[in-house]
C-alpha cells in the first residue's frame, strides 16, 4: 500500500510539473543551460567562479525581466548547498522577514547550514522593510540576494548597497533567446521535447523579435503558439501565420515612470540637440510603440524648443505648441505626425542654449543679491503722491530717443553692478541678434566717453 502512495504522489507531483508555465518547468539548473549574461558568466567572470566555487555572497541583480535574475538566486543556492527562502515583496512585508529570519536561525543551529533569501522586486521595500533584514545580512545569519528592475542607486538604501554587489544582467540578444526555444523544444522531460512540435525559422524569428530580450515572454509566446497549433499527422508544426496571431500587439519594453521611460526621452532629447533627425525619430517611435502618452512628448518637445534652441530659430517653439494642440483635436495616430514633425523640425534647426544659460545666471543673481529697490527711475507713478517722491523721474522714454534707444541708461539695481547673462550663439535668428547687442554695446560706450 505504501509502493502505491508513492507512486500515486510522484504522478501527483508529475502532472503538478507539468501545469506550471513553460517559463517555470525549464528554467536552468546549471551554468551549462544558462543563455545570455557572458559578461558576468563567461570564464573567469568573478559570478561564475563564485558559483563553481559555492561561495555565496550578498548581491543584487538589476536587470529587464526575464534575464535570468531568479535563476541565478536559484542556482547560487543550490551550489552553495544553502537553504534558500524565496519571497517577492509584492507580497511580503516586515512579518515575513522577520519569519525568514526565524527560519534561518532554525536551519543554521539544526543543520549548520547558511540561509540564502532571495527578495524578489525587492526596489518595492520602502526604508523601513529594507532595515529590518539588514542586521542579519552583516551578522551572517542571511545571504541577501536582491533582484529588481529600477535602479538601485535611486530605489535602495546606501547602508544594503554597502553591503551587496550589483550585478547588472542585459537583455537576450537574438541569439540567446534562439537557444532558449531551442532548448524548450527538445527538453524531454518538463520542455515540449516529447509533444513533436517544431517551430519554423520565420515564426522563430517574430518571437525573438517580440519578446524583445525577455526570454520568459519567448517561452510564454512559444507555449500559447504550441497550444494554438493544430495536430496535423501526428505532428504540431508551428508556422508564420500562427507566430503573428500570438505576436500582435507586443510593445517594446517601456515604463512609464522607471529606469527606461528616463532614459529613452534623455535619448530622444539628445538626439535632438546632435542634430540627427533620424536617431529623433527612431527613439520618438520606441516610445510611442512602448505606450508612452504622446502628450507627454510633445510637452518635452516645447522645452526642448525653448532649451535647446531658444532664438536661433523661434519658430521652433511656436511649432511644437501647434503639435501639441494637433495632437489634441486629432488623437492617435493621426495627430502623432504632427509630433514627429516638430521632432525633425527640432532636430534640423539651428543650436542655442543662450537663453537657457541666461536665465540659469540671472536666477542666481536673483538669489545672491537678495531683495534690491528698484531704481527710482523704473518705478510706476499712477499717483500723485508716487510723483512726489520721485517714482519714475529721470526715466527716458526709448522711443523719444535717437534710433529708439536710450544709450547709456542702467536699468539694474542701483547696488548691483551690470551684468551680461545673454551671449548669441553665431547661428540661426541669433546671428543677427549678436550683431544687434553688438551695435547697443557701441552706442551705451560712446555715450559713456562723451559724459
Amino acid at each position: 500500500m505504501d509502493d502505491l502512495f508513492k507512486k500515486l504522489e510522484g504522478k501527483a507531483n508529475a502532472d503538478n510539473d507539468l501545469n506550471r508555465p513553460l517559463a517555470d518547468r525549464i528554467r536552468p539548473r546549471s551554468l551549462e543551460s544558462f543563455f545570455g549574461q557572458e559578461h558576468l558568466l563567461a570564464a573567469g567572470k568573478p559570478l561564475r567562479v563564485a558559483i563553481e566555487q559555492g561561495r555565496a555572497h550578498s548581491m543584487i541583480f538589476w536587470g529587464p525581466p526575464g534575464t535570468g535574475k531568479t535563476t541565478l538566486a536559484r542556482m547560487i543556492a543550490a551550489t552553495t548547498d544553502a537553504h534558500f527562502i524565496s519571497l517577492s515583496a509584492v507580497m511580503a512585508g516586515i512579518k515575513e522577514v522577520r519569519a525568514a529570519v526565524a527560519e534561518a536561525k532554525q536551519y543554521r543551529e539544526a543543520y549548520d547550514r547558511r540561509t540564502v533569501l532571495f527578495l524578489d522586486e525587492v526596489h518595492r521595500f520602502n526604508k523601513a522593510q529594507q532595515d529590518a533584514f539588514l542586521p542579519f545580512v552583516e551578522d551572517g545569519t542571511l545571504t541577501f540576494i536582491g533582484a529588481t528592475t529600477e535602479n538601485p542607486s535611486f530605489e535602495l538604501n546606501n547602508a544594503l548597497l554597502s553591503r551587496a554587489r550589483v550585478y547588472v544582467l542585459k537583455s537576450l540578444d537574438a541569439n540567446a533567446l534562439s537557444e532558449v526555444l531551442r532548448r524548450a523544444l527538445r527538453e524531454t522531460d518538463l520542455g515540449l521535447g516529447g509533444e513533436n512540435i517544431s517551430l519554423d525559422d520565420d515564426a522563430a524569428e517574430l518571437i525573438v523579435m517580440a519578446a524583445d530580450g525577455d526570454a520568459r515572454r519567448a517561452l510564454n509566446l512559444l507555449e500559447l503558439a504550441a497550444d494554438l497549433t493544430p495536430v496535423t499527422n501526428g505532428k504540431r508544426i508551428i508556422d508564420c501565420g500562427i507566430a503573428k496571431d500570438i505576436v500582435q500587439g507586443s510593445r517594446r519594453r517601456f515604463d512609464k515612470q522607471g529606469e527606461y521611460f528616463y532614459d529613452q526621452i534623455s535619448a530622444l532629447h539628445k538626439s535632438i540637440r546632435g542634430s540627427d533627425p533620424d536617431a529623433s525619430l527612431y527613439w520618438l517611435m520606441r516610445m510611442l510603440d512602448g505606450g508612452c502618452d504622446p502628450l507627454y512628448v510633445a510637452r518635452r518637445m516645447i522645452r526642448v524648443a525653448s532649451e535647446d534652441i531658444g532664438n536661433a530659430d523661434p519658430r521652433a517653439l511656436r511649432l511644437c505648441l501647434d503639435a501639441a494642440e494637433t495632437f489634441e483635436r486629432l488623437g492617435s495616430p493621426e495627430g502623432e505626425l504632427a509630433i514627429a514633425q516638430a521632432v525633425v523640425f527640432l532636430a534640423c534647426a539651428a543650436k542655442s542654449n543662450a537663453v537657457y544659460e541666461a536665465s540659469k545666471s540671472a536666477a542666481a543673481d536673483a538669489i545672491e543679491f537678495g531683495t534690491l529697490e528698484v531704481p527710482l527711475h523704473l518705478r510706476n507713478a499712477p499717483t500723485r503722491l508716487m510723483k512726489e517722491l520721485g517714482y519714475g523721474e529721470k526715466y527716458r522714454y526709448a522711443h523719444n530717443e535717437e534710433g529708439g534707444f536710450a544709450a547709456g541708461e542702467n536699468y539694474f539695481p542701483e547696488d548691483m553692478p551690470a551684468r551680461k547673462y545673454y551671449h548669441p550663439v553665431p547661428r540661426g535668428l541669433e546671428l543677427q541678434i549678436g550683431e544687434k547687442l553688438a551695435e547697443i554695446a557701441r552706442l551705451n560706450e560712446r555715450k559713456k566717453d562723451n559724459d
